[in-house]
């Protein structure tokens, strides 16, 4: 953010994944007025491959994980946010073992998503994983998930049929389906 569209700012919330802050900004046409923004420390995510991604229909992997705020059972890819000085690779490298038990040889980034930029600074970063080893999970105490493995086209055909609703999941599923897979 250009420091001449910030005015001022005001801290109403500090929480543990949120901060919650209201900033009084000037807009592109010179008025002023108040945003609400929830800032975030920001993300990782990555689409683990199984089997290579080359091959006719590629095996995934994808949690199916328990979300309150979106009303139950999602699927999505392993994410987490980034600890305090951590790199967006490092953090999907450690998201990838806690949540799927798998190390990966190789990592490569697709894609830094905004996810809400009409009031929230979150950026996802959405990496690729290939040549993975499998092992055992690691989920925090709030954490309820299982591991499910899925052929990349049937993956898609859940986007389709609003089955994968999860928004990094689906950006990163057609990203890769759509940019990094194709022949």
């Amino acid at each position: 953010m250009k420091n001449d569209v910030l005015i001022s700012t005001t801290r109403l919330y500090d929480g543990k994944i949120i901060k919650l802050d209201l900033d009084r900004i000037r807009f592109p046409d010179g008025s002023e007025g108040e945003m609400a923004v929830v800032r975030h420390q920001g993300a990782s995510a990555i689409v683990p491959f199984l089997s290579d991604p080359g091959g006719a229909d590629p095996d995934l992997l994808l949690l199916r994980q328990y979300r309150y705020a979106g009303g139950g059972y999602l699927y999505e890819i392993p994410a987490g946010r980034l600890d305090a000085g951590e790199s967006p690779i490092d953090c999907a490298r450690r998201e990838l073992r806690e949540e799927t038990g798998c190390t990966a040889e190789s990592v490569q980034e697709m894609c830094a998503p905004l996810m809400t930029p009409g009031f929230a600074d979150e950026r996802i970063h959405i990496f690729l994983a290939t040549g993975l080893t499998r092992g055992e999970t690691a989920y925090e105490a709030d954490e309820f998930a299982e591991v499910h493995v899925l052929k990349l086209s049937r993956a898609l055909i859940m986007i389709e049929h609003g089955e994968i609703v999860d928004a990094k999941t689906i950006i990163g599923l057609l990203f890769a389906a759509g940019f990094r897979l194709r022949a």
